[in-house]
């Protein structure tokens, strides 16, 4: 005779198993490789880590970048970070003390001062190439080249921002805005194309590379005009409640946000490039693997089914992802 608490657990074991086998099938498909390698590179805790790295890093680089820019350049810098954050008023006033004369951000810096911010943005760079390993299964390797490779990437950008800086004071008018815009998009996704290689060491086909640059391209455009939107109203009520420090915290969420793009984006390439489907093959450019020729084999996946805990940074200590030596 059944008796309710078995007929219950019967159940309860056909709705395990047949979620079992949805979730095999899943696996094999684009968007459940994606949702794997997002949990294996702990993609919580990597966001977090690179949104901190890049507030304390780009915010004081972008006043010395200015404060060393012509006049018109540093000008357009300010206006284009105040529409973009949504930063007017009183908590605009706030910020443009930061953009100092020249003369005012070099005494105020100094030699130290300019060392240190790089410094921290080359962190940056660090924790950027630990993502791209994680997501594309690298092995260790690179040392001191990492850094360098983290320093030219820190000068690229750079000179990224003030030649699309320099394209909105040159090209005025409604015809000049939209060719700036298309400069900026490019330029962008070329960035992103050329980041991924870098950060990969080289080691990763170009093509298998693209969805990262497009997403990035792209999807970073859509979400700094989604910024435009949301931020003005996280500041203004930030700052009336926080002052100044209420304009940090919407910045940290800005860089949080865009952090978790970026991560998305790192995955996403490996998530496609991994498939049996037209697309993956020709990302792997009808090879085997994305990889270039003579390149070290991937490190192997999780020894065990990652967990939404994983996400979180738990790490070798219990996940099962194999780590790099940039951990």
């Amino acid at each position: 005779m059944t008796t309710p608490a078995t007929a219950g657990m019967k159940m309860l074991a056909r709705t395990r198993a047949s979620a079992g086998r949805y979730a095999e099938r899943l696996e094999a498909t684009a968007l459940g490789r994606l949702w794997s390698r997002l949990l294996e590179v702990e993609f919580v805790d990597r966001a977090v880590a690179l949104a901190a790295k890049a507030f304390v890093s780009f915010l004081p680089l972008l006043v010395i970048v200015s404060a060393l820019s012509p006049d018109s350049v540093r000008d357009n810098i300010l206006s284009v970070f105040a529409q973009r954050f949504g930063v007017s008023g009183v908590a605009f006033d706030t910020v443009r003390q930061a953009f100092a004369s020249p003369s005012e951000t070099r005494t105020a810096s100094g030699v130290v001062g300019v060392l240190i911010t790089v410094a921290f943005a080359v962190s940056f760079t660090t924790a950027l190439q630990r993502v791209f390993l994680r997501a594309w299964r690298r092995p260790p390797g690179g040392g001191a080249r990492n850094k360098a490779r983290g320093a030219v990437w820190l000068g690229a950008l750079l000179v990224f921002a003030m030649v699309v800086a320099g394209a909105r004071a040159v090209l005025q008018g409604p015809g000049g805005s939209v060719l700036a815009w298309v400069v900026a998009l490019v330029g962008s996704t070329s960035l992103w194309w050329w980041t991924a290689r870098l950060m990969v060491r080289g080691e990763v086909r170009w093509r298998a590379l693209f969805p990262t640059a497009v997403v990035m391209g792209v999807g970073g455009w859509l979400y700094a005009l989604a910024a435009s939107v949301w931020m003005p109203i996280s500041v203004t009520s930030q700052f009336a409640q926080f002052g100044s420090f209420g304009i940090t915290q919407s910045f940290v969420t800005f860089f949080v946000g865009g952090s978790l793009l970026l991560v998305l984006a790192a995955v996403l390439g490996p998530a496609l490039a991994d498939g049996d489907t037209r697309l993956g093959r020709w990302l792997r450019s009808g090879r085997p693997t994305a990889l270039v020729a003579g390149a070290e084999p991937a490190l192997p996946g999780p020894d065990r089914p990652v967990r939404l805990s994983d996400a979180f940074g738990r790490g070798n200590r219990g996940s099962g992802v194999p780590t790099t030596a940039a951990d």
